[in-house]
C-alpha cells in the first residue's frame, strides 16, 4: 500500500458465486447486465460496489482490462436514478461527471454506461476536443444527467458558460495516471474545484505517482482503497514473446507474417507517419488494416475503430494514443513493432489483449540495436521472457499466426481515397497548413485540367481574369528592364503606383498582369473598380503548386 495515502485496505478475495444482486445492485441494472451476459462481477467490481453504492469515496487500483468501467458506472447510475426521482433535469447542470484522458476512452465509457442509464431514463453525453462543439453545446442545453468528458474541452465549455458543475453529486476520475502523463492534472484540479466538496468521488488509477497522490489527498475524503493488482502486474492469461530479428527487411517480413492471421491484432508503432505507412503496406499486401493516431480527425478515428470492432478489418496499426482508448473484445495478439519508450507504455499497450479473463499473446520485435533498451524496459515491467531469434517462417511465429486469412485484393487507390475521405486510414489532416492548402484549392484551381499557356502556377482562367482587369494599362517597351525581370517571376507591389508611372514601372505592371500568379497566398494587385485601377495588397490564391517559383522578383 502506498504510504502517501491514508486509506482503508480491503480484502480482495471474492467467492466465485458472488452475483451483482448480492452486492446490492438494483434489479433494473441487474437485468441490463444479465441481458448482456454479465452475471458475475470481476474482482474490482465485487470489491468496490458495496462501498460505492453506499456513497463512500473509493480509490481503485487495478491493471488495465480489470473491469473498472462497470465498477463506477453501476454506482453512478444507481445513485443518480434516486436523486432524480423527484427532481427535474436542468440545462448545462449535470449530476454526474466522468473525466477520461482520451476521446476513445470517453466514447467507450459512454457506450458502456448508456444501457444502464437508459434503464432509468438518464441522459448521457460525451465532451471532447477534435470535433465541433455545436452538438455538445446542444446536448448540454437540452439537459443531460451524466457527462463523460476529456478535461481540455470540458474546461473550455465551462469558461464559455455552457456547463456548470455545482450540481454534480458523483465524480469519477478514470485512468488518472494517464491524465497525469498527458499533463492534464492542472486542468483536472481546476475542474474538480468546481464540483461540490461534499459530493462522492471515485478515482481509478494503475499507479499513484506523478501527482496522482496529490489528487487523492485533495479531493477524496475517508476513502477506501481497493487494490486488485500491483501496478506492474501482468495478466496470468497473457503470454509474452520477444522476437529478435537481424535487419529491417527481415523485420518487415516478420511483421507481415504475424499480421496475416484470422484473429484481431493490434500493431503498435512509435510515430504517426509509420503507423499510417504500415497500414497501407499491409493493405496493399492483401491484409486489410486501418491506422489510429493523433493526426486523424475524430470522424476518421471513429470510422477506423468501427471497422476494427465489427470485423471489417482485423488489423489495427496504432500509436500510443490507442493504448488506453481501445477496448475491443477478442484481440488475440498485440505486436510491439516498435518497442515503447518506457515500461508503463508497454503494460498499457499489452493490456489490449487478455482482457476480462480472455487469453492473449504479446510480441515485441527487437533489432540488434534495441536489445539493451528492451531488456531494461521488460525488467521494469516485471516481465520475464527469453528472447528468441526468429524469421518469418520460424515455428514460434507460425504458431502465433495460426490459420492464415484469405488474401483480400486491395481496392483501387481512387476508391480507397474516396472511402477514407482523403487517404489511407481515413480522414484529412486537420493542421493549419493543410487547411490553408485546402482553402487555396477551393478558391483557385486549374482551368481545363492543365497549366496556363503563359507559364507556371495559375490556370488560364485566372490569367484571363487578371488580364481583363488590367486592359487599360500602358505597355512597356519590349526591352524594358521591368519586363525582363517579370519574365522570371510575378511582381507583387507594396504601394500604389500613380497613373503616370515611369516606363520601367509601366513595364513591370504590364508584365505582372501577364505573368501567372504563384501558387499559394501572395499579396498581388487586381482590379479595383470599373476604371481598371489596381488595388494593392489583395490575396491571390491558386490551387496549382507545381513548378511555382518561390522567390520574389529581384
Amino acid at each position: 500500500m502506498d504510504n502517501t495515502v491514508s486509506d482503508t485496505l480491503v480484502d480482495t478475495t471474492v467467492a466465485d458465486t458472488t452475483t451483482f444482486a448480492m452486492l446490492g445492485v438494483p434489479a433494473p441494472l441487474v437485468a441490463v447486465l444479465s441481458a448482456d451476459g454479465k452475471t458475475s462481477p470481476f474482482p474490482i467490481q465485487a470489491d468496490t460496489l458495496p462501498d460505492t453504492l453506499a456513497g463512500r469515496d473509493v480509490l481503485g487500483r487495478g491493471k488495465t482490462g480489470s473491469g473498472k468501467t462497470l465498477a463506477f458506472s453501476i454506482p453512478m447510475v444507481a445513485r443518480l436514478a434516486g436523486a432524480l426521482a423527484g427532481g427535474k433535469r436542468r440545462a448545462g447542470r449535470p449530476l454526474g461527471l466522468v473525466l477520461a484522458p482520451t476521446r476513445e476512452l470517453a466514447t467507450q465509457i459512454e457506450t458502456a454506461m448508456k444501457p444502464l442509464a437508459d434503464a432509468y431514463n438518464l441522459k448521457t453525453t460525451t465532451i471532447f476536443g477534435g470535433v465541433s462543439q455545436s452538438r455538445q453545446v446542444a446536448a448540454l442545453r437540452a439537459g443531460v444527467d451524466i457527462v463523460v468528458a476529456c478535461p481540455g474541452r470540458l474546461e473550455d465549455l465551462m469558461k464559455q458558460g455552457f456547463v456548470t458543475l455545482d450540481a454534480v453529486e458523483i465524480t469519477v476520475l478514470d485512468e488518472a495516471d494517464h491524465m497525469a502523463d498527458l499533463g492534464f492534472l492542472p486542468v483536472v484540479t481546476r475542474i474538480m474545484d468546481k464540483t461540490p466538496s461534499g459530493g462522492q468521488r471515485l478515482l481509478f488509477s494503475a499507479t499513484l505517482d506523478n501527482g496522482v497522490d496529490k489528487l487523492v489527498k485533495r479531493f477524496l475524503h475517508n476513502e477506501v482503497l481497493h487494490s486488485v493488482d500491483e501496478a506492474t502486474s501482468h495478466v496470468a492469461a497473457m503470454t509474452h514473446h520477444v522476437f529478435l530479428t537481424e535487419t529491417v527487411e527481415t523485420k518487415r517480413e516478420l511483421v507481415q507474417t504475424l499480421a496475416s492471421g484470422t484473429g484481431r491484432r493490434i500493431l503498435f508503432m512509435r510515430t504517426k507517419h509509420h503507423a499510417k505507412k504500415l497500414a497501407k503496406q499491409l493493405t496493399d499486401a492483401g491484409i486489410p488494416a486501418v491506422d489510429l493516431h493523433g493526426n486523424l480527425s475524430q470522424a476518421a478515428r471513429d470510422r477506423n475503430l468501427a471497422a476494427f470492432s465489427d470485423g471489417s478489418v482485423r488489423v489495427l496499426v496504432a500509436t500510443d494514443v490507442a493504448a488506453r482508448g481501445v477496448h475491443v473484445d477478442n484481440i488475440e495478439l498485440v505486436i510491439h513493432v516498435d518497442p515503447p519508450a518506457e515500461h508503463k507504455a508497454y503494460l498499457h499497450r499489452s493490456g489490449r489483449t487478455a482482457r476480462a479473463g480472455e487469453e492473449g499473446d504479446v510480441v515485441t520485435i527487437v533489432l540488434p540495436v534495441q536489445k539493451r533498451d528492451t531488456a531494461a524496459l521488460l525488467k521494469k515491467a516485471a516481465i520475464t521472457v527469453t528472447p528468441q531469434e526468429v524469421t518469418a517462417t520460424s515455428a514460434a511465429v507460425l504458431e502465433l499466426v495460426g490459420d492464415v486469412a484469405a488474401f483480400v485484393k486491395p481496392a483501387p487507390r481512387a476508391v480507397r481515397e474516396e472511402r477514407s475521405f482523403g487517404g489511407n486510414g481515413g480522414g484529412r489532416s486537420q493542421g493549419a497548413n493543410a487547411q490553408r492548402k485546402r482553402a487555396g484549392r477551393s478558391e483557385g484551381g486549374r482551368s481545363d485540367g492543365g497549366r496556363s499557356a503563359g507559364g507556371r502556377g495559375r490556370s488560364g482562367r485566372d490569367e484571363n481574369r487578371t488580364a481583363a482587369a488590367s486592359g487599360s494599362r500602358s505597355q512597356a517597351p519590349a526591352g524594358s528592364r521591368g519586363g525582363a525581370r517579370n519574365d522570371r517571376t510575378e511582381r507583387t507591389d507594396r504601394s500604389a503606383r500613380p497613373a503616370t508611372a515611369s516606363t520601367g514601372d509601366a513595364g513591370r505592371q504590364t508584365q505582372a498582369t501577364q505573368a501567372p500568379a504563384r501558387a499559394g497566398s501572395r499579396r498581388a494587385s487586381h482590379s479595383g473598380g470599373a476604371g481598371g485601377a489596381l488595388r494593392v495588397g489583395s490575396l491571390v490564391r491558386s490551387s496549382s503548386t507545381q513548378g511555382g517559383q518561390r522567390g520574389r522578383g529581384r
